[in-house]
């Protein structure tokens, strides 16, 4: 099991652009780069920037994984094509750090919500990954680093 640097956060309510799909596990690399480049494309048509890192949403189906895929943005994008304006919650989250391939995730995923409970705490809502990295010019996956967000409720 990987050892990660998991940290407390209260973020804001972020608003996103995206494109959403549901995928399956061994499609979700192409997706993604399908849905980056999307973003960035109406992103430059409206004047937008990203206010941060590629992310994405999982939220888990039948199989597949519904996902959101996209960019924070600092206000709200006109719906275009497939990218459509969506928003990541506000509250408290636990952040994982995790370096290395996306396929040992997982790991860290039971990490993030063991430390969780741990607190006392329970996980709300989907997850959402950070990609810090950008496997096109970091092409040693043992480098990459990816920040796993875990919303949870302390119970206060």
């Amino acid at each position: 099991m990987p050892t990660i640097d998991i940290v407390q956060r209260v973020l804001a309510p972020t608003a996103t652009a995206v494109v959403g799909g549901s995928v399956y596990p061994g499609d979700i690399s192409d997706f993604l780069g399908r849905a980056y480049k999307s973003v960035e494309r109406a992103l430059s048509v409206q004047a937008l920037s990203p206010t941060g890192p590629p992310f994405a949403r999982y939220h888990r189906g039948n199989g597949d994984f519904d996902v959101e895929a996209g960019f924070p943005v600092d206000r709200v994008v006109e719906a275009s094509g497939d990218v459509v304006a969506s928003s990541l919650p506000g509250g408290t989250v636990a952040v994982a750090t995790f370096v290395g391939s996306y396929d040992r995730v997982g790991g860290a995923y039971r990490e993030l919500r063991e430390w969780v409970v741990a607190r006392g705490a329970r996980p709300q809502g989907d997850p959402w990954e950070n990609y810090l990295t950008d496997p096109a010019t970091s092409p040693d996956p043992s480098g990459w680093r990816t920040e796993i967000v875990l919303p949870f409720d302390t119970g206060a």
